[in-house]
């Protein structure tokens, strides 16, 4: 296991559950920004780390990455107790201003996110200073076609969303619906962020790490893989959409769950678009995936969190 990198002191990461992505604080004097607020069911939880964390400084900003319920869940109960300004990445400010629940991926991956007020907007190219430090934004579609990435030169640190994580990276939505080509932007977005002077990477999950070039060969791996086989594709983004599911949850009915699949865009699109099984076959290989990766269990006629 690799030391955890040092971050200057303006910065602190606070690593969430993968049902909210982390927290990033960035410190100027008596003044703080945020990057990025978790999913709003744990909007509570976030404020009252924030309120630990900014240790009586005043947070003016929230900075979000993307579009994403875990990103931007807890902005509006953020700013309620706060009183902060939110900027956003400029593709995404439409989808926000008239909450259009369909293109912030919410009623198509059957989840759930507040309304709030966008104040300003990032580009990429676009820079701000936030933790002493200047920040670039650079493009980062893929997962999210509209996402940014913040790099800053000088200490050679990138926050990088969910574009890049320690092993791979956030689910290829537009692919898995056919709505774009996810493929070829993450891999042009890789391609970009590869050719930084990067020491540390914050990513959206998990620890910080220093292991940049590795990340990159790994996430390259499975970009390859996922365009050699778009049914594996396909199964990560309906594993990975029902695990954050039932990590809010905590459990699900086993006869409602060909239903729940059937009806919800995403898992219908992804299987009918690369996997062909009926819903009852859908569900009971999920459920088997689940239960062998140790991530849920069967309890009566429910799927429990393991």
């Amino acid at each position: 296991m690799s030391a955890r990198p040092r971050l200057p002191d303006t910065i602190e990461v606070l690593e969430r559950g993968w049902l909210s992505a982390n927290n990033v604080l960035l410190f100027d004097g008596a003044d703080a920004a945020l990057v990025d607020s978790g999913y709003v069911s744990h909007a509570p939880q976030t404020v009252a780390l924030m309120r630990a964390a900014l240790d009586g400084r005043r947070l003016g900003r929230l900075i979000n990455t993307h579009s994403h319920s875990d990103h931007i869940g807890g902005n509006a109960s953020v700013q309620r107790a706060f009183g902060c300004t939110i900027t956003v990445p400029v593709g995404m400010e439409r989808a926000v201003t008239h909450w259009d629940e369909a293109a912030l991926l919410l009623s198509t991956a059957a989840q759930s996110g507040e309304p709030f007020q966008v104040d300003a907007t990032l580009a990429p190219g676009d820079r701000f200073v936030a933790g002493e430090l200047e920040w670039q934004a650079i493009a980062a579609p893929g997962h999210d076609m509209d996402a940014l990435a913040y790099y800053n030169a000088e200490r050679r640190i990138l926050m990088s969303g969910d574009a890049l994580w320690r092993d791979g990276f956030g689910i290829l939505f537009a692919d898995v619906l056919g709505t774009g080509d996810g493929l070829g932007e993450a891999r042009r977005t890789l391609e970009g962020i590869g050719r930084l002077a990067v020491d540390v990477v914050i990513p959206g999950h998990g620890a910080p790490f220093a292991e940049f070039d590795d990340a990159l060969e790994r996430a390259f791996a499975r970009l390859r893989a996922f365009e050699a086989d778009g049914a594996r594709m396909a199964r990560n983004a309906i594993r990975a959409c029902i695990t954050f599911k039932l990590l809010d949850v905590r459990s699900m009915a086993l006869d409602e769950l060909p239903r729940h699949l059937d009806e919800t865009p995403l898992y219908r699109e992804a299987n009918q678009r690369f996997i062909g099984l009926a819903p009852d076959a859908l569900a009971a290989w999920l459920v088997k995936e689940l239960e062998r990766a140790g991530v849920a269990r069967r309890e009566g006629r429910a799927l429990v969190v393991a």
